[in-house]
């Protein structure tokens, strides 16, 4: 990694933590047995733009600040924000537009959060339904918001650069 990229890493790093250890509580949306947590997976996508390796240190930063702040179901939820990084960030390296590259994430990212939460006992609507559907616009909400921070940032071009190498 170059010093640009471990510094952005970091970065989205720092906010991965900081959205549910701060912001948690004023950002978080509860719907029976779902919540979110708005521009929770923000930093997340933004750090698919840097690395496969950056998307996936930004989504175990936000797992554990979960676990800190939501406690276990929450967490193992997040923990598939792993897959889901390292995902987009791959198509990203094989010149995927960004748009493109999280929205082939997102069916990943709504499976994942949905098969995590069947051991904890919810019933299949509860997590099929709830938990499935509502990863998914949550990560269509938290995807818009990062497209336009990346436009804004320049960050595009890392993931033009990204592809090329």
């Amino acid at each position: 990694m170059k010093a640009r990229e471990l510094a952005l890493g970091g970065l989205f790093t720092a906010f991965s933590l900081l959205i549910p250890l701060v912001l948690g509580p004023y950002l978080r949306i509860v719907a029976g047995p779902f919540s979110a947590t708005l521009a929770s997976h923000v930093p997340l996508f933004l750090g698919t733009l840097i690395s496969p390796m950056a998307a996936a240190m930004v989504g175990a930063a936000s797992a554990f600040g979960f676990l800190v702040t939501a406690g276990p179901v929450i967490a193992a939820r997040a923990l598939s924000h792993i897959a889901v990084g390292l995902v987009a960030a791959l198509l990203l390296r094989q010149g995927k537009p960004y748009y493109l590259a999280l929205l082939a994430a997102l069916p990943v990212h709504a499976g994942l959060e949905a098969l995590v939460v069947i051991p904890f006992g919810f019933s299949v609507y509860d997590w099929g339904v709830v938990v499935g559907i509502g990863t998914a616009l949550h990560h269509l909400v938290d995807g818009a918001l990062a497209a336009m921070i990346a436009r804004i940032l320049g960050l595009e071009r890392m993931g033009a650069w990204a592809s090329a190498n």
